[in-house]
């Protein structure tokens, strides 16, 4: 998965769109795999788990009692097993394949939710062959209770719902099909998010699509996807960017940022200090409030300077909901160029009996695509434009 190019500190300069692509998808389920067994503890509790900071593929936290013990049970987190966050964004990959073309909420409700009901697939935190319905968290659920059983308009399905990162897990892929344009892949995610979530978590979905599209231009560093963040995000969401980000220029290694950015963002989460027992607040709609995962995912990429491995095990070890954070960490340095350590990838892949570099074929395929459908719906606008006595067509 080393791309080609000169490299600083890991960032790949002159990544190829294809190179791109599965740099951010492959990315994106490292990340996965490697957050979800130390998801929903402290730093500090990984520290003493651990015996140090975890630096790679770890177990289970509770070694093989890893179906019973609790909170954890039934899933297989750890020993290189992706998550939900991967089977959906799998699974909206899937959809640009049936659709080829731009998605919005009602391609969820015709295509993303029958693939969830009705498709076994192998899950490798249940060990099993099953329906991917089984395995998402209750706020995934929600799309098939309220399109499916509720025939609720898609567009407005993700009101009601918990407020939390689980729209913006799986965007990435939007920003891919969007690649090299942010504003685009905003509006494009505020759409198909508008089926899952709503505030801002609906925000967030559109602000991690915006920044992998913007990681993709040529020249894109850290500080660009940034800037290209801020320039489209609104209210909490941009607020919480804005301040983790200025604290993590203070940083060159995450062990140091740590702390930090927790303290840099605690105002903008919900969630309060212990992650495992939410405050009465916690996850509600607010103008003034963030997903904590998104603006910790920009910090720690921020503080690697765009390095994926240093970008990925500073969200793993920042702990709390730590698989989405490093997903989200995941494909923003490997869509900037940052080379997958091939190692981690092929454990992954490995373990969690994925090909992971078919879905990023098949995305990069439909991409080329929908840019060549773009174009020739740009240049029909400008000539119908311009016989309305506008400009000329620069055709």
């Amino acid at each position: 998965m080393t791309p080609k190019g000169e490299q600083s500190r890991g960032v790949v300069r002159d990544a190829d769109l294809e190179e791109r692509i599965a740099g951010a998808l492959v990315g994106a389920a490292v990340g996965d795999a490697l957050g979800g067994p130390v998801e929903g503890y402290s730093p500090d509790q990984i520290l003493e788990r651990h015996g140090g900071r975890v630096h790679g593929v770890v177990g289970p936290w509770h070694g093989e009692r890893w179906r019973t013990a609790r909170p954890i049970a039934p899933y297989h987190k750890g020993d290189g097993h992706v998550t939900d966050d991967t089977l959906m964004t799998h699974a909206l990959v899937r959809v640009y394949a049936r659709v080829r073309d731009h998605l919005d909420a009602h391609a969820i409700a015709d295509h993303l939710v029958p693939d969830l009901m009705t498709n076994p697939r192998w899950i490798p935190e249940l060990q099993a062959e099953a329906l991917p319905l089984h395995r998402v968290f209750l706020a995934e659920k929600w799309l098939v209770a309220r399109l499916h059983y509720g025939h609720v308009d898609p567009r407005e399905a993700g009101t009601g719902n918990i407020v939390n990162c689980g729209a913006a897990m799986y965007m990435a892929p939007v920003g891919l099909v969007n690649a090299a344009n942010p504003a685009a892949a905003y509006a494009e995610a505020l759409d198909i998010a508008g089926a899952h979530q709503s505030s801002y978590g609906r925000e967030a979905a559109g602000v991690l699509a915006a920044g992998v599209a913007a990681a993709c231009a040529p020249g894109a560093s850290p500080d660009s996807v940034v800037t290209a963040c801020l320039s489209l995000a609104k209210d909490g969401t941009r607020a919480a960017i804005e301040r983790v980000c200025e604290v993590a220029r203070g940083h060159t290694d995450f062990e140091s940022a740590l702390g930090p950015l927790r303290e840099a963002v605690a105002p903008y989460d919900t969630v309060g200090p212990d992650y495992r027992n939410p405050s009465l607040g916690a996850r509600r709609p607010s103008r003034l409030h963030a997903i904590e995962e998104l603006p910790i995912a920009l910090g720690m990429l921020t503080v690697a300077r765009g390095d994926f491995r240093q970008a990925v095990l500073g969200a793993v070890n920042y702990g709390r909901d730590c698989d989405s954070t490093a997903t989200m960490a995941g494909a923003l340095a490997g869509a900037l160029g940052s080379p997958v350590p091939e190692d981690w990838a092929k454990t992954v892949a490995e373990a969690s009996r994925l090909d992971l570099g078919e879905p990023a074929r098949t995305l990069a395929g439909v991409t080329r695509e929908v840019f060549e459908k773009d174009v020739r719906r740009r240049r029909a606008h400008e000539r119908a434009f311009a016989g309305m006595g506008g400009p000329e067509c620069s055709e």
